[in-house]
């Protein structure tokens, strides 16, 4: 169990390896591009800013000609300009930033141009740490999201623009091999739309790659936002659920030093031999959560789907203190699962785990009746918190 475990854990990493590596080598072949098709428009952009000078007014026809000529070449130009941003960003200016002023500004332009069909909400704490950033190119970022999440919508719905300090630690970063230990503050745009396919979810940062009909999009907006992330020392994870709705979370290092760490470390409280089930269909995030847990003094089943938490819940059932259990799994979702618990021990206490944090996903799950909530990926300190905020709530 443990060997499967591991290799699991293993072509997960893998995976994300390759997902940046690719996009790497993308950056690389974008880049090589980018400077030749700057050459090829340069003497094309100049020439099309010269002729008018050369021709006779009396010709208009050529005169229209070249203004389309001109301003086809400066979106060619334009376009080259974002490929080269996701290729190896862009210093630009980088100043003390509060994201909670921009945010504030993308919230009222959407309320004032966006379909009534769609309502904007907001969530910003007050304590808001700062960034080192270049303002117009984290805007740009930020609108492109927003933009994105309206077009998902085309029936309306609901955007929420929120944002939040966030210590990750190693276990997060088990999770994530993009993420590094320190300070974050983390803005997050969700949806209520359509979803992205799992097939592709991968693949929307890649340029040129787009889920809108064609002429609606160029593909370089996802693209343009993760180089600019990147180079601000940050990073982009997304999650979606077909019909449900997406939600883009961007990480952006904080400049600030604070005690966010140790006072979230020194609020841990250790376990006293309580026996948790944890119920998740991806193997390693399972192993990370009972490495963690027993290592304060938690002892821990796991189970990868809702039959096997059941079966595990009905043989254990005076031994289990909790279950912490995953709400989007293949085989038995964890809302069914959390139902059959309850019918069989109405007491049982349970918290629930999503990787799409959504107003949607946690009004799905406090509908269960859980004690609990966590949004995946989590740090040791959130994991251990909720579970003794549960366990200590009696």
């Amino acid at each position: 169990m443990t060997v499967d475990t591991d290799i699991t854990q293993k072509k997960q990493l893998e995976n994300q390896f390759l997902r940046t590596q690719r996009l790497e080598s993308l950056g690389t072949l974008a880049s090589g591009v980018a400077h030749d098709l700057n050459n090829i428009l340069t003497p094309i952009l100049a020439i099309a800013q010269l002729l008018p000078l050369k021709l006779s007014s009396q010709e208009p026809d050529c005169s229209e000609m070249l203004v389309m000529l001109e301003n086809s070449a400066k979106r060619g130009a334009s376009i080259v300009k974002q490929i080269l941003t996701f290729a190896r960003g862009n210093e630009g200016k980088r100043t003390v930033l509060q994201v909670k002023h921009l945010l504030k500004d993308i919230e009222q332009f959407a309320k004032g141009t966006f379909a009534k069909s769609i309502a904007i909400q907001r969530n910003l704490p007050q304590d808001l740490l700062t960034i080192s950033a270049d303002p117009t190119q984290i805007y740009q970022v930020l609108m492109n999201l927003v933009v994105n999440a309206r077009d998902a919508m085309p029936n309306g719905g609901t955007i929420t623009i929120a944002a939040q300090n966030q210590y990750i630690d190693e276990s997060y970063t088990r999770m994530n091999i993009e993420a590094k230990v320190g300070n974050y503050v983390v803005v997050i745009i969700t949806d209520t739309g359509t979803g992205i396919p799992a097939k592709i979810i991968e693949r929307v940062f890649e340029p040129f790659f787009t889920t809108k009909e064609p002429g609606k999009g160029t593909g370089l907006g996802l693209s343009t936002a993760i180089g600019i992330v990147k180079n601000h020392g940050g990073f982009i994870e997304v999650s979606s659920q077909l019909g449900k709705g997406s939600q883009f979370k961007v990480y952006l290092p904080s400049t600030q030093e604070t005690t966010v760490e140790a006072a979230q470390e020194n609020a841990v409280q250790i376990g006293n031999s309580e026996l948790i089930l944890v119920v998740d269909d991806e193997p390693a995030i399972c192993e990370i959560i009972k490495t963690t847990l027993e290592s304060h003094n938690f002892n821990v089943f796991t189970a990868v789907d809702g039959i096997e938490a059941i079966s595990t819940y009905v043989q254990n059932q005076k031994k289990i203190h909790l279950v912490l259990i995953d709400m989007m799994m293949q085989e038995m979702d964890g809302a069914r699962t959390i139902m059959t618990l309850q019918q069989l021990n109405p007491q049982v206490q349970i918290i629930a785990m999503s990787g799409l944090a959504s107003t949607e996903a946690l009004a799905q799950a406090a509908g269960t009746g859980i004690q609990g909530f966590l949004a995946k990926p989590f740090t040791k300190s959130d994991l251990l918190n909720t579970i003794n905020g549960v366990l200590n709530s009696d």
